[in-house]
């Protein structure tokens, strides 16, 4: 696994607890599934998830489907004075290419700073692989997927958002990303600062057919 650090990446030692009984019946499970929501940057705040807790999500995030076993994807964390790092990566490298006014540099400089804890999921389909590219790249997603029902599960709340930045690329460059590499997403880790509401969901008729 990999940290920022002084706008270097580096390696980063987590022990990895032997896993629990497997295939265990949980039907509290299914409720947090169905209760899961995420929540605006601007509603994240303190706390977020301890070195332990952080340990254990991405325990979790790493347990997806992987044909081949060729873990397709690996994780770029931004924590702490790492995030205003990023933050003023991102001013930088718009204004290589336009004027910014004042309040868009302080948007963008601060998008990182909301959520205590910001994990960089970076997929890494082997294209001309036994394993189709496509299923490679649907793992990257599942991995985000794990992490947001990981950070429920754990009582905070997490927001799975892209944004300009994931294609530009001298931010890409910037995070060590090596050709073939993409940003399936970054997934932003706090506690929420007022109650979450509902939104509206699909509507299943719609969407259900039979064979």
């Amino acid at each position: 696994m990999l940290s920022m650090r002084s706008g270097h990446i580096h390696e980063l030692n987590m022990p990895i607890a032997p896993p629990p009984a497997l295939n265990i019946a949980a039907p509290q499970a299914l409720d947090l599934l169905l209760s899961r929501r995420s929540a605006k940057l601007l509603l994240l705040g303190e706390p977020g998830p301890s070195p332990e807790a952080l340990t254990k999500l991405l325990t979790a995030a790493a347990r997806v489907p992987d044909h081949g076993k060729l873990t397709p994807w690996r994780f770029i964390l931004f924590e702490g004075e790492a995030r205003a790092r990023f933050g003023k990566l991102l001013v930088d490298s718009l204004r290589e290419t336009e004027l910014l006014s004042p309040e868009r540099a302080a948007q963008e400089g601060t998008r990182f700073l909301h959520a205590p804890v910001v994990i960089g999921v970076i997929s890494r389909a082997r294209g001309g692989h036994t394993i189709p590219e496509w299923e490679q790249i649907l793992s990257a997603g599942a991995v985000c997927q794990n992490i947001l029902i990981a950070a429920h599960a754990l009582g905070f709340v997490a927001t799975w958002l892209t944004g300009w930045f994931a294609y530009h690329p001298k931010v890409l460059a910037a995070l060590g990303l090596a050709e073939g590499e993409r940003i399936a997403g970054f997934i932003h880790i706090g506690t929420p600062a007022a109650p979450l509401e509902e939104r509206p969901r699909p509507d299943l008729a719609a969407l259900v057919t039979r064979f």
